[in-house]
């Protein structure tokens, strides 16, 4: 393999989205835009419950792989039937709630994946501009968001979401706030730093990684990622940045078509994506009509 030609290979992407029924259309209208903005030779990954896979197979193409949980967490991990809660055979109690199992996925995914550049993009995100490696890789090293002295006690989930993957990790308690923030609603991780994180925890709590990380009430796979990139390898095997690259809309009230096209208005010129949160119902017919206004189709 040629010189180029091996760094290219080391920096291969793929797209992953964990989703599910209700989100379908919305996913549909991301997935166009992963295929009109990236690349060609970028894959698209879609993890679903096994219900969904009817649903999803559509997209399955060259370009599109979508498979469900089972085929990504091991079969100790199950859904619980007619409820929205999961069990983890090997440890039943407490169960697993689905947006814990949705970080779970993200984290077996990364870990799995044969490309080292996993670009994570939820179903109520959408690509707008080009896309290529050097937008997630600078001199090799994968983007880390990383807002310094971005969590205090005006967010105290992210306390709690920082004390947990602190302890996962064997590291003593936080210094007090303000703390960096790693969370944003479009990251890229490096597959082969998410292995270390992994063994890292298998290390401190001589357990499956998925054992001890599905045990937790309050967690942030993205926290996790940044604090051990920072305290154990010292942002050396990253590229750090304060720019998510993405316009979110975080509030959970729905947005009017002036209100998203406002929204849509203030997106940066560096920005490559926007966020509208499928937490906040805005209708379909809203946000496709906003994104036709600023960007025509």
């Amino acid at each position: 393999m040629t010189e180029p030609s091996r760094k290219q290979a080391e920096t291969q992407m793929v797209v992953v989205t964990p989703t599910y029924a209700p989100d379908l259309d919305l996913f549909s209208d991301l997935h166009e835009s992963v295929l009109r903005w990236f690349p060609s030779d970028v894959r698209h990954m879609v993890v679903v419950n096994e219900p969904d896979l009817p649903l999803f197979r559509r997209f399955q193409g060259p370009r599109c792989v979508v498979v469900g949980v089972g085929d990504v967490l091991p079969q100790s991990v199950r859904a619980l039937p007619l409820t929205k809660l999961w069990v983890n055979l090997h440890r039943p109690i407490p169960p697993l709630r689905g947006w814990i199992v949705q970080q779970l996925v993200k984290l077996a995914v990364a870990e799995q994946v044969e490309e080292r550049v996993v670009v994570m993009a939820d179903s109520d995100l959408v690509f707008i501009r080009p896309i290529t490696r050097e937008t997630f890789v600078r001199g090799g090293l994968v983007r880390l968001y990383r807002k310094d002295d971005g969590v205090d006690g005006s967010l105290p989930r992210h306390l709690q979401w920082h004390a947990a993957a602190r302890e996962l990790l064997g590291l003593p308690p936080a210094p007090a706030p303000p703390l960096p923030d790693y969370v944003s609603s479009l990251s890229t991780w490096d597959r082969d730093v998410v292995r270390r994180t992994l063994r890292r925890i298998e290390e401190v709590t001589a357990r499956r990684w998925l054992d001890a990380v599905g045990k937790e009430l309050h967690f942030s796979e993205w926290t996790l990622y940044g604090i051990y990139a920072d305290e154990f390898e010292g942002a050396r095997n990253v590229s750090v940045s304060a720019d998510s690259l993405c316009h979110s809309y975080w509030d959970t009230a729905p947005l009017t078509v002036e209100g998203a096209a406002a929204l849509l208005a203030c997106v940066g010129p560096h920005d490559v994506a926007y966020m509208i949160g499928a937490k906040s119902n805005t209708p379909l017919s809203v946000r496709r009509a906003a994104h036709a206004q600023r960007y025509g189709r």
